[in-house]
């Protein structure tokens, strides 16, 4: 029934959205994914697959919004909400440093009290003890949040903070595009549009981001594909997307754990048709963080091209309960295997010099002995 469809995006005709939902609603997994792997393929022709290391930093866990779907933050009033000092963040960022990473993923809660200011001194205490990071930090919905503390426009925001050290923006806080199941998911944090224009303006002021889509809650199948469209729709009008990830939604230890947890079908299926149907986006992640590491190596024949982050901390999805952690070795064999050369890569998909690469390679795998040795 969808063999055509999928011919037509191989070949690199672009889908509609009623044509991706057709896909979406088969259950033929193996030919979506064929044709995913085929798309991918034609994108990217080299031998090689890649990853990149960094850390994620939650600098807070206090915040404003109430986000059902979130075991992570903690009320402005919680006794078990914090801020890292900015020494433990400086110390972070050694470690990474040191292990080869070159970029930092920074987000944190919606502080209630923090100005720009703050935030800009953390950027410029970050860049003038370590230039060679990238600091990948502030999804939308905070970017969005310090424009209403602050009383300032958008591009203004982002202009300081880009001037302060801002690298790139990460895809996060996006979930459903849809204002109906945002409604549903959260309260006090930004819609769609907004979500959409905080993204559209760094872009314009030559940023670049990534974009994602968290999955398997409260959504139908056409929202999904609603919201594939409506980042698809952006990156035409900007170009400024590099890459896309998406997973499934960790229920546990969150208020909506009544939500069966989706599994590797659904998830395998939707990045399979998100690489089908975003034709204009040059990367697709796997999400090994999610879905661990088989499924997340699986992954790289269903669509995706890249297996994201070394990710040295991971603190909101493991607080679902989701814990996998994965050694740099790990993921460098799991590319092997697939009969693709590893290579490691920075926020903008460029190479690092191989030496670079080996390098860090043994720096993390005498880190390894060294965690070995503690337990």
């Amino acid at each position: 029934m969808i063999a055509k469809l999928l011919d037509k995006a191989v070949a690199g005709e672009r889908l509609t959205p009623e044509e991706g939902l057709q896909i979406l609603e088969s259950n033929d997994l193996l030919a979506i994914g064929r044709a995913a792997d085929a798309v991918s393929r034609r994108m990217h022709p080299e031998n090689y697959r890649t990853y990149n290391i960094d850390r994620n930093i939650n600098y807070t866990n206090i915040c404003t919004a109430v986000c059902h779907f979130c075991a992570f933050y903690r009320g402005p009033k919680s006794d078990e909400g914090y801020v890292l000092p900015r020494e433990e963040i400086l110390k972070k960022v050694e470690e990474t440093v040191a292990l080869g990473g070159d970029q930092i993923l920074m987000q944190g809660g919606l502080h209630p009290k923090y100005k720009l200011e703050w935030y800009e001194e953390l950027l410029q205490d970050i860049k003038r003890n370590f230039p060679q990071i990238n600091l990948h930090a502030f999804s939308p919905p905070e970017i969005y949040h310090f424009t209403k503390v602050n009383k300032l426009p958008l591009r203004e925001v982002l202009s300081r903070l880009k001037e302060a050290g801002l690298g790139s923006l990460p895809g996060g806080g996006a979930e459903i595009l849809v204002d109906r199941v945002r409604d549903v998911l959260t309260r006090g944090k930004v819609m769609t549009d907004d979500w959409l224009d905080v993204m559209r303006v760094w872009h314009e002021l030559g940023g670049r981001s990534s974009a994602t889509m968290m999955f398997g809650h409260v959504e139908t199948l056409a929202e999904r594909i609603e919201h594939l469209e409506r980042v698809r729709q952006l990156q035409d009008e900007t170009g400024g997307f590099t890459a896309f990830i998406c997973w499934t939604f960790q229920p546990d230890n969150t208020d909506m754990a009544d939500v069966p947890a989706r599994g590797t079908f659904e998830y395998l299926k939707t990045q399979a048709v998100s690489r089908l149907y975003l034709d204009n986006i040059p990367n697709i992640q796997s999400s090994w963080v999610t879905q661990g590491l088989k499924v997340g190596q699986l992954a790289m024949l269903y669509g995706a091209n890249d297996m994201g982050s070394l990710m040295i901390e991971e603190n909101v999805v493991a607080e679902a309960g989701t814990v996998h952690f994965l050694t740099l070795q790990e993921i460098r064999d799991a590319i092997t295997e697939l009969g693709f050369e590893p290579r490691q890569r920075n926020v903008h998909y460029e190479l690092f010099p191989k030496e670079h690469e080996m390098k860090a390679v043994q720096a993390n795998a005498l880190r390894q002995k060294e965690l070995v040795t503690l337990t």
